[in-house]
């Protein structure tokens, strides 16, 4: 199920989704029902890079809300070390990690020092990386949301393992990348999608219609599967 917000103004729209991300991240929290001193009592975060977030995951690193309980981490990221301008890493400790939020705990999805398919192994493998709570989610104007690229080799893979991560080499993209797989996406309990244009309006509407070949089609025609989009026509 798809539920549309629609703003004028790029500000209106960060401010608005960083208010319903700061309430869902604060009902994860209250539904946790757990003291912070046991080490349970937390929320897990993820949230998209590229340019478009920027603004959103600024207006966000001001929200009040109990940042020492978040556990911060990407929906996917370019296999780049965090020093490369391509690193979403790299952005969200330039954006999202400052001011309150700074006192957030941060996961990273990568770790250049080892091979791709070894972290990628690491990850799965690894019971502490919870499922998020939250996460903000971006879309290519192919349809593709995470690093879920229909034109890459692992695209089966992406769209049917029960594995939370995947490696993923897209066709048309530059560099190989580490991202959470479609069943995990599915299975998180508060999914925003941010977007922007008429032209990526159109392309959500068309995958919401019938099923395409691209990983946001895949998410809006699950039942199961409510998405929040905050769109700007600008």
């Amino acid at each position: 199920m798809i539920e549309l917000h629609a703003f004028d103004d790029p500000r209106a729209q960060s401010g608005a989704l960083a208010k319903a991300v700061r309430d869902a991240l604060q009902a994860s929290l209250a539904a946790s029902g757990a003291a912070p001193a046991s080490g349970a009592g937390r929320a897990t975060l993820a949230v998209s890079g590229g340019t478009s977030p920027r603004p959103f995951l600024e207006t966000l690193a001001h929200e009040t809300l109990d940042w020492g309980r978040i556990d911060v981490t990407l929906v996917d990221d370019r296999w780049v070390p965090e020093t490369d301008s391509a690193s979403n890493a790299r952005l969200l400790r330039e954006t999202l990690l400052q001011h309150a939020a700074s006192q957030a705990r941060f996961h990273p999805l990568v770790d250049t020092s080892q091979a791709l398919d070894a972290h990628i192994a690491a990850l799965n493998g690894d019971a502490a990386r919870a499922l998020p709570n939250v996460a903000v989610l971006g879309m290519g104007e192919d349809g593709h949301t995470a690093s879920i690229f229909a034109d890459a080799p692992e695209w089966d893979v992406a769209i049917t393992t029960a594995e939370r991560f995947v490696a993923v080499h897209p066709g048309a993209a530059p560099h190989a990348r580490v991202s959470w797989s479609l069943s995990a996406l599915k299975q998180i309990d508060r999914l925003f999608l941010l977007i922007a244009g008429p032209r990526k309006l159109d392309v959500l509407n068309a995958a919401a219609a019938a099923p395409q070949k691209n990983a946001i089609s895949k998410l809006a025609n699950d039942k199961g599967v409510r998405l929040d989009v905050y769109w700007c026509a600008n």
